[in-house]
């Protein structure tokens, strides 16, 4: 049995491939209206007239969270709906690569973390007004072997070569912030979770360079297979008695230290709503 979506508003960012791709499909079986927000709009409609010829209902918004601006402008278009928010699954991400956001970011934590953070607290009213609503966020187990959150290293060029410590460093961040949401929005009806979808051969690799790319994929489980924990967290009933957690492989995990310490997630949350000029009250 699932967490009735019918009818109900669901937006899954970075839906146009991997297990967003899936996690919409799915979605729209168990007759969602799906929100499908990503960079592009030609790599992503044909995922929305696959949902459409099935019966189902999509759309398509524009939405790059490596860009404040962007996101800011996504969020007004599905605000200005006036339409309730019931399920959000921030699930597009980056990793193994180098550089900057535009807002001059490091680009895994800018666009991991910070995107999904303003845009979340933009579509706070939205997601109150549901009355029962879900924020899932796909983190990553590459989130323990980051040992805390360096403020400092967020606002710099990804200085490694791979871009994979500063994958696991935006990771951290995306579990701290889920618990975080958590905390703030006990007792209103939303509820949030975080997870590890599996090791997934699936395009968030896209820019970690050949050979290593490939060595990477070997033994990596399918996209099916990696959205199963991403679709327990959403549908299923009895976790709406739960908040805050972290999962992995459909069960509840406990997550790293750090991203236990509240403390640290009082700090992220602090500084994140400083960098993006958004607050959730």
């Amino acid at each position: 049995m699932s967490w009735n979506v019918a009818n109900k508003n669901c937006l899954v960012t970075g839906a146009n491939t991997g297990i967003g791709r899936v996690t919409a499909l799915e979605l729209a079986r168990q007759g969602a209206k799906v929100i499908l927000a990503g960079r592009s709009e030609e790599r992503t409609r044909p995922v929305v007239e696959e949902i459409r010829a099935a019966g189902g209902v999509a759309e398509f918004l524009p939405l790059d969270l490596g860009q404040f601006a962007s996101v800011r402008s996504c969020a007004e278009t599905f605000l200005a709906r006036g339409e309730p928010l019931h399920l959000l699954v921030a699930n597009a991400g980056l990793a193994g690569t180098r550089g900057q956001t535009k807002d001059g970011f490091e680009i895994h934590f800018g666009t991991n973390h910070l995107g999904h953070f303003l845009f979340t607290c933009l579509l706070r009213k939205r997601l109150l007004e549901a009355g029962e609503a879900r924020v899932v966020v796909v983190a990553s187990r590459a989130h323990y072997r980051a040992k805390k959150i360096d403020f400092d290293a967020a606002r710099l060029r990804t200085p490694s070569r791979t871009g994979l410590g500063e994958y696991a460093h935006s990771k951290l961040a995306n579990v701290l912030f889920a618990a975080e949401l958590g905390r703030r929005v006990k007792g209103t009806g939303v509820t949030t979770y975080s997870l590890h979808p599996g090791v997934v051969a699936s395009d968030v690799w896209r820019n970690v360079p050949w050979p290593f790319r490939s060595l990477m994929k070997l033994g990596m489980i399918t996209n099916e297979e990696g959205a199963k924990t991403t679709l327990h967290c959403a549908l299923t009933p009895a976790l709406a008695n739960e908040t805050g957690r972290y999962y992995d492989r459909s069960a509840e995990k406990r997550p790293s230290r750090v991203a236990e310490d509240a403390t640290v997630a009082a700090e992220l949350w602090r500084r994140s709503e400083e960098w993006c000029d958004c607050t959730w009250n």
